[in-house]
């Protein structure tokens, strides 16, 4: 098969695309054939080496999925040849990512695909939709009629996070950089967008969030948050959700946080257990069939551009270029 993988941890132009073997199934595997991949900031981490998962070389790059079942292992009691499924945590804790035309995953982080869900759009909403998912209702408690503020609506969670909120009642704010990144918040449901450049956006928040007591939930997409300011716009017993920047170390406003009773909550997507990714992932499908759920695609390559696709990401992630809206979504060469 084709693939796209590296032999040692470094800079993007150290992924190579060419042949490779065939993966073989094991008995709680599925092998599917690839329709679509996606790339996300982990993959960029664990590519550079940042954090340390890639152990065994070649290593196929690589966490979300979308195609359909080639061949299932004997044990396998959810899918069938031809099915189409899609999927995320691959390439993570020693399994091999999914770059490939052919994938051989454990059926526990696979699900089916909706009928009106393609999958260059189940690749792009995997990881993205699950993070979003387990980090407002798993981890946050979202509830109806609560205002959620999205620090970065433009990405790939952000864009998820507009969508879930919405489609849970809450009342949603969410900040970008660009007229057209701001019109496609609102495109998405956002009740408020607000322009991160403009030094009135937290009089803007403020006069929204206000009656409603304040912000009950801040998503934090940024790398590096300002927690004085996020604390002054919460309400009491708001949550705050941090989910990037692993190197940040921010000041942190300790006696206004704890008088407001509020809650900081960090996670990790692939920390969740295959039962609660699984739940989020049913969620995620019904969502998608009732047309309240559209994974966003802001660029689209195939596997022989893995390189380009992985420097357009670094771009976005670590130089904050703001040309990208949605996720980069790959798929085989012709």
């Amino acid at each position: 098969m084709k693939a796209a993988f590296i032999r040692q941890v470094g800079a993007p132009s150290i992924i190579e695309y060419g042949e490779l073997r065939d993966p073989t199934p094991g008995p709680h595997d599925v092998l599917v054939r690839v329709g679509a991949v996606a790339v996300n900031p982990i993959d960029t981490y664990i590519r550079a080496g940042i954090v340390s998962m890639a152990s065994k070389f070649p290593y196929v790059i690589g966490c979300d999925v979308a195609g359909t079942v080639e061949a299932v292992g004997a044990s396998v009691a959810r899918f069938q040849r031809g099915d189409r499924v899609w999927g995320s945590n691959q390439g993570l804790f020693g399994r091999q990512g999914t770059f490939s035309e052919l994938a051989a995953i454990d059926e526990k982080w696979l699900y089916k695909t909706p009928d009106n869900l393609s999958d260059e759009a189940a690749a792009a909403g995997a990881l993205v939709g699950l993070t979003a998912h387990l980090g407002l209702f798993l981890h946050s408690g979202l509830r109806a009629g609560e205002v959620v503020f999205v620090n970065g609506g433009g990405g790939g969670v952000g864009s998820a996070v507009i969508q879930l909120a919405k489609a849970a009642g809450a009342k949603v704010i969410a900040s970008a950089g660009r007229e057209e990144t701001m019109r496609l918040c609102h495109d998405l449901g956002a009740d408020l967008v607000v322009n991160y450049q403009d030094s009135h956006q937290d009089d803007q928040i403020r006069a929204f969030a206000m009656p409603h007591g304040g912000l009950q939930m801040w998503w934090e997409t940024q790398r590096e948050p300002s927690l004085d300011r996020t604390v002054s716009l919460m309400a009491p017993r708001g949550r705050i959700v941090i989910m990037a920047g692993r190197q940040a170390r921010p000041e942190f406003p300790i006696g206004p946080f704890y008088v407001k009773d509020l809650r900081l909550v960090g996670f990790a997507m692939f920390n969740a257990t295959p039962e609660e990714q699984r739940t989020a992932a049913e969620d995620l499908n019904r969502y998608a069939t009732a047309q309240k759920w559209k994974p966003q695609i802001g660029a689209r390559f195939p596997f022989s551009q893995a390189v380009a696709a992985h420097e357009l990401q670094e771009a976005n992630t670590l130089q904050k270029a703001g040309n990208l809206f949605g996720k980069i979504v790959l798929t085989p060469d012709a």
